[in-house]
Parts: structure tokens; sequence; C-alpha cells
């Protein structure tokens, strides 16, 4: 993948029911991953111990971050603070780049 330039979201595909996912980077400094989720498909809740960007490539979702629910559409971008818990569901067909940034 190194040097040459590649769609993101062409990284994973749907899949019928399921969350598919690809590391496209993984390092101390933290990772990046490709999702595609299968609509009504999602990650329950649960912490980071670090900031995660989530970048909207594909669909639409809903997350609740601390309590709070958003929606994300193709696109945007939402950052979520380390600690803070949250969650996802795919309101269609969605697919996100995850960037994950650990302190040292």
């Amino acid at each position: 993948m190194f040097n040459k330039a590649i769609e993101f979201g062409g990284l994973v595909e749907y899949q019928e029911g399921v969350v598919a996912s690809r590391t496209v980077i993984d390092k101390k400094a933290g990772t990046v991953t490709v999702f595609a989720l299968d609509k009504g498909q999602g990650l329950s809740e649960h912490i980071a111990p670090y900031d995660a960007l989530v970048y909207a490539l594909e669909g639409k979702a809903e997350i609740v971050v601390s309590g709070k629910k958003q929606n994300l559409a193709q696109g945007e971008m939402l950052i979520m603070p380390a600690g803070a818990p949250h969650s996802l569901k795919a309101v269609e067909e969605f697919k996100m780049a995850l960037i994950m940034i650990r302190e040292r």
C-alpha cells in the first residue's frame, strides 16, 4: 500500500449482517482502521483510552458519545475524546475511517 494512491473506502466491503474492518496502520502512536457496517449493524458502547476521529466515507450512522446522540454522514467527521463512552449504529450501509491517537 505504500507509495501508491488507493481509494480508502475500497479497502473493505460490506457484508450482510456484519461489521467488517481492515487495519491500515497499527503503530505505537496509533491506528487507522476502515470499517464497513451493514445497515442496522453497530459497535456497542465502549470506552477507549485515547482520542479517536471518525471520518464517514459512505452512508450515515448514529453515534452516541457520553450520552449525546449525533448523526454522521458522508464527508463528515467526529472527534471522540479519550475515556468518553461511545457507540455507533449504521442507519444505512456505512463506511468509516477510524483514526486513534495514543498518548506517549
